[in-house]
């Protein structure tokens, strides 16, 4: 997630119930007459961790980060797209400039659906400079892709389109999903019946925070986590900060998860979730402590877990 700095450069499923770079509100429900879809799988979050331990690998081989521009994000990318290509996908890297470096987003589409209503997913792939990212925003990525590898393995042929994306530059301001979405033309935005957006879902003193934008995409994340008995609450740190903004400003539905920055938990918060009152969400936001070992496991199973969840039901 970026920084909100002035000047800087412009964030187990348990309830069962095309182009490339182109693309109502969303609904779950099968319609009437059709025959129902079955429910998400669980993913495996040993899956998760092992592609958090991969960009942890990147990160330390190239210089410790994997930000913009630098080589640590371009082997990212590499690994993300190889994963896909081999489950399937048919996938695109869309190239940008910004700060005089050569960004790159990453799109994959899944072959079939109804390309006029497509259910998108994404995720920032780049770290700060500063450390190799692993819960911002190693956390969302990974998820995005186990959940991603998991429609392929499942053989997912859903009503709705399904497209994935990995964005680069949102440090920097959401750069990379700014460009996707201005290259988009106003047809092809309309194609887009909702997108999803999954910036740091590991942090280690967790929260469960879910965005208050489309009501169908909120409604679809609060069912997941009330049949897990886990209360959230509405995400106001990062709202504005991370990959949906473009879209949402675009008038797409946008909705997504997080699990908490640098703000301080407060001792409510602990009472229902657990962790510790008076520390930051994550006290290496940021930071070169932003490693493997800055992950809770609960949360990045429970998040993963609705990230599928939800592509699920919102794809029917």
């Amino acid at each position: 997630m970026k920084l909100s700095v002035p000047g800087r450069v412009t964030a187990t499923a348990v309830v069962a119930a095309v182009s490339l770079l182109a693309g109502g509100s969303i609904a779950g429900a099968a319609p009437a007459g059709q025959p129902a879809v079955a429910a998400a799988p669980d993913i495996p979050v040993v899956n998760v961790k092992a592609h958090l331990a991969q960009l942890q690998s990147i990160a330390t081989a190239n210089g410790g980060n994997r930000a913009h521009g630098r080589a640590g994000y371009k082997a990212s990318l590499d690994y993300v797209k190889a994963k896909l290509d081999a489950a399937g996908f048919t996938t695109a890297i869309q190239q940008f400039t910004s700060s005089s470096r050569t960004g790159y987003n990453l799109i994959a589409d899944w072959p079939g659906g109804d390309t006029n209503q497509v259910v998108m997913s994404g995720s920032h792939l780049d770290s700060v400079t500063a450390g190799a990212g692993i819960n911002d925003n190693g956390s969302g990525s990974a998820a995005v892709l186990e959940t991603a590898l998991a429609v392929s393995r499942a053989g997912y042929q859903p009503t709705k389109h399904l497209r994935f994306a990995w964005w680069g530059a949102e440090e920097l301001g959401m750069v990379g999903s700014r460009y996707y979405v201005n290259s988009l033309s106003t047809a092809n935005r309309s194609r887009i019946s909702g997108y999803l957006n999954f910036d740091m879902i590991g942090s280690p003193n967790p929260g469960y925070f879910v965005y208050d934008d489309d009501p169908a995409i909120e409604k679809t994340f609060k069912a997941y986590y009330a049949g897990l008995g886990v209360p959230t609450e509405i995400e106001t740190e990062g709202d504005g900060r991370s990959d949906h903004a473009p879209f949402k400003n675009a008038g797409v539905p946008v909705g997504g998860l997080f699990s908490g920055a640098d703000y301080v938990k407060t001792a409510a918060q602990a009472a229902k979730w657990g962790g510790t009152s008076g520390l930051a969400f994550d006290r290496c936001y940021h930071a070169s402590c932003d490693t493997t070992a800055n992950i809770d496991d609960t949360a990045l199973d429970r998040n993963s877990g609705a990230v599928a969840y939800a592509v699920w039901e919102l794809s029917r």
